[in-house]
């Protein structure tokens, strides 16, 4: 029995409401599935920010089922996606820097200097490039004042020389840009 139906039949009540059985059946399925789905979204979104979106699909669904509600996986998936709740997964910290070794360790002298003007200090960084097939390495030297790029270099391998390179082409050229760039011609 439906509520608020009392004693009345299906049956009666469509004759009443002159309406047929078959549309009043048909007018269920259509916001059941809306009410159930809004249901679910909102479970999904509430699981979703219990675990500060950590949660992927396999463990939302694993929730709802915990929970009570019968969910498909793909389903759940779909809604996350439509609804941008996608779980986000953590990187791993992965450390970079060697400081155990007995090598010299230097001080940082240029946090003491106070900059007035333009290449009183330079400051470099060499990093990777993800690229589809293989990494990619750039040396870069900026003017610590404007930040400007001084000089830089892409290279494929990490060799000791490419870390010289931006320095060298700097020195070459006179200006102020890494590589310089050919004036369009005017026909």
């Amino acid at each position: 029995m439906m509520p608020m139906q009392g004693s009345l039949s299906i049956e009666r009540m469509c004759q009443l409401a002159q309406v047929s059985r078959v549309g009043f059946y048909r007018s269920l399925q259509k916001q059941t599935p809306m009410e159930e789905d809004m249901e679910v979204r909102s479970a999904i979104q509430k699981i979703a920010l219990e675990h500060r979106r950590r949660y992927g699909y396999r463990r939302i669904t694993a929730e709802l089922r915990r929970r009570g509600m019968l969910v498909n996986h793909k389903r759940v998936a779909r809604m996350m996606r439509e609804d941008g709740l996608l779980g986000i997964q953590p990187r791993a910290f992965v450390v970079t820097t060697d400081s155990d070794h007995e090598l010299e360790v230097y001080l940082n002298l240029a946090r003491r200097m106070k900059l007035t003007g333009i290449n009183q200090l330079w400051v470099a960084d060499i990093t990777y490039i993800r690229l589809q097939a293989e990494f990619v390495y750039l040396a870069v030297i900026l003017d610590a004042c404007s930040r400007k790029v001084v000089g830089w270099a892409l290279e494929r391998t990490l060799a000791a020389r490419f870390a010289r390179l931006p320095r060298e082409r700097r020195s070459r050229r006179k200006t102020s840009v890494g590589r310089r760039m050919r004036p369009a011609r005017r026909s």
